[in-house]
């Protein structure tokens, strides 16, 4: 492959992720008639149409589904390699992105960035928060971090906690007026602080284990967030019983703000790994923060 049909396929799958010339232009930090003569020139050299466009979208034609697909992991892996021996004569510098649920932002990253952002200056780190499965690779990341059961398959994963447990909680004021529950039967006589996933739509189902088996159980809402922070508020002010992983609400049951309720019963989840495609740990960027979320959640690399 030479240099220009490198560049020209780079700019095609920087269209195909950012859905636009525009946008490919503004990631790639180029002008927006570069974009469209390099796609205009691999377009000439196939002699097929990659895209079908219209003016409100750009679509892949079968000949570029087919062309992404059959380049996308050779590209990745040229890219690190190009990355990794550029990276033997430089401190580590260039963007990474990363993607994770906002309740792991707030237990695992937000203690933690600000210190890795001064480490590395020239590092520009990419934050983006949310609650689905992201395929890393397709949407441009270079790690993400999950449950292990929601780990994409294929990819390299280091688990940075031990397994942790969905808690069920609520304020002593609630207690006070509406009762303790002590068993899941008796929780329909409750209201629950329910949480709607933002990415698929769905109520997240409230599980417990009882008798060794799993049991899903429905309560009444007394309401419905998509935000852990809203979440903590409707269980904070008495409203209904919340439900969140443990340690997210360890600080709530040590001051007596929020009292835990039916623990024997709560559902466990596997431990939170950090994942990454085979090759992005060879990125000299990319390996200082999975090096760095060991580190701090004391996992020995």
């Amino acid at each position: 492959m030479n240099g220009t049909m490198f560049n020209q396929l780079t700019v095609f799958h920087t269209i195909v992720r950012e859905g636009s010339i525009t946008k490919a232009a503004q990631k790639l930090e180029i002008a927006s008639p570069s974009v469209s003569n390099a796609l205009k020139a691999l377009e000439e050299q196939l002699g097929l149409p990659l895209f079908t466009r219209t003016t409100r979208r750009i679509e892949l034609t079968e000949a570029g589904k087919l062309l992404h697909e059959q380049t996308q992991s050779s590209m990745t892996d040229l890219n690190f390699a190009f990355e990794r021996v550029s990276d033997l004569s430089k401190v580590p510098s260039g963007k990474v992105r990363l993607t994770l649920p906002r309740f792991v932002y707030q237990y695992l990253l937000k203690p933690f960035y600000l210190e890795f952002c001064q480490r590395y200056p020239s590092i520009e780190l990419e934050i983006s928060i949310s609650d689905a499965a992201i395929d890393i690779l397709k949407e441009g990341f270079d790690l993400g971090i999950r449950f292990g059961d929601r780990v994409e398959e294929g990819m390299i994963a280091r688990r940075l906690t031990e397994p942790m447990k969905e808690a069920l909680f609520a304020s002593p004021r609630y207690f006070e007026r509406y009762g303790t529950p002590q068993s899941p039967i008796e929780l329909s006589a409750h209201k629950l602080v329910q949480y709607r996933f933002i990415a698929s739509n769905q109520l997240a189902p409230l599980l417990l284990i009882d008798n060794g088996q799993s049991l899903t159980v429905d309560m009444p809402k007394a309401l419905i967030v998509n935000d852990t922070d809203i979440m903590l508020d409707g269980a904070l002010s008495g409203l209904g019983i919340g439900r969140m992983v443990e340690p997210m609400v360890q600080d709530y049951f040590a001051s007596g703000q929020l009292l835990p309720v039916l623990q024997p019963h709560w559902y466990p989840y596997s431990p939170l790994y950090v994942y990454f495609h085979k090759n992005a740990q060879k990125a000299k960027r990319v390996r200082v923060l999975i090096d760095f979320l060991l580190e701090k959640c004391g996992v020995s690399t």
